[in-house]
């Protein structure tokens, strides 16, 4: 299967960027949407309304990873398997991204190569070796090594609905996501499992990034403050950590993460379809 949105992961083969994340509430995307669809594209590989992406994070038993983010070093990583698309159809020959994220500074670099589903689970989770082109084996042999070295495993996934915006003209360089519904699972970690998932991230919440090579255009910004967003430090790994009692509640989690009474985090089947979001 090689649908757009996978022709836009390999695209994004390896990059440096800076990235700003917000909350927006649901009510008020119809009108980020106009207002970025009025400066941007949408991304021409992507399907109208969103497409799914799943992501299923790798750590240490002791969850150094997440430790390092909730710790705020300047240098930390992480490493994921990635399916761009219904995650229900995923079989063995799907396509995947395997991914080493990583920050330094304020900076994100990412580095990742594809491959057939079946593949990556036997290098990830059976620890085998794997062919691979010449110039992907530093990186193999990078993801190889911390594997082995640091004996991960997988700790949880986590999922939503993203639109995508691309730049033009002056802004070549920025991307802007929009993912709703994030939810994730801390067991039966097979894409196409079909086990039940919970909102880590409450579902009126949107959560909104601005990726930019150098900066973010002023435009962008003053979008932004008019529409009343915050700023977050939230990772959605590290969301999905906590929302299954992996590791505590972070201190710096936002207030309004705080799940509210009677609040049902858990995430309907038919949610997880790649049924387009209407446009409003």
């Amino acid at each position: 299967m090689n649908n757009g949105y996978q022709q836009t992961a390999s695209r994004l083969h390896a990059f440096n960027r800076y990235e700003i994340k917000y909350f927006v509430d649901e009510m008020k995307v119809p009108e980020l949407r106009r207002e970025l669809a009025a400066r941007m594209d949408t991304d021409p590989y992507s399907p109208h309304g969103g497409y799914p992406v799943t992501s299923l994070y790798y750590d240490t038993p002791d969850l150094r990873f997440y430790w390092e983010k909730i710790e705020g070093l300047k240098f930390r990583r992480k490493v994921r398997m990635r399916l761009y698309g219904d995650p229900a159809a995923c079989t063995d020959d799907s396509a995947v991204q395997v991914e080493i994220k990583q920050r330094v500074n304020r900076v994100t670099q990412k580095r990742r190569t594809a491959l057939p589903y079946g593949v990556a689970l036997r290098w990830l989770n059976g620890r085998e070796d794997i062919e691979c082109d010449d110039s992907q084996r530093p990186f193999v042999d990078e993801v190889s090594g911390l594997v082995g070295n640091l004996d991960l495993r997988p700790i949880v996934t986590t999922g939503y609905l993203r639109e995508a915006f691309v730049g033009r003209d002056a802004d070549l360089g920025l991307r802007v996501t929009i993912d709703h519904k994030v939810h994730g699972r801390d067991r039966d970690f097979h894409f196409a499992s079909g086990a039940e998932n919970r909102f880590i991230i409450p579902p009126k919440l949107a959560v909104v990034e601005l990726k930019a090579n150098e900066r973010v255009p002023y435009w962008a910004t003053d979008l932004t403050a008019r529409l009343d967003m915050s700023v977050i430090r939230v990772s959605k790994y590290c969301q999905s950590v906590e929302a299954f009692g992996l590791a505590p509640r972070s201190r710096f989690g936002a207030p309004e993460l705080v799940s509210p009474d009677g609040f049902d985090a858990r995430v309907p089947a038919d949610l997880l379809s790649t049924e387009p979001i209407p446009a409003r």
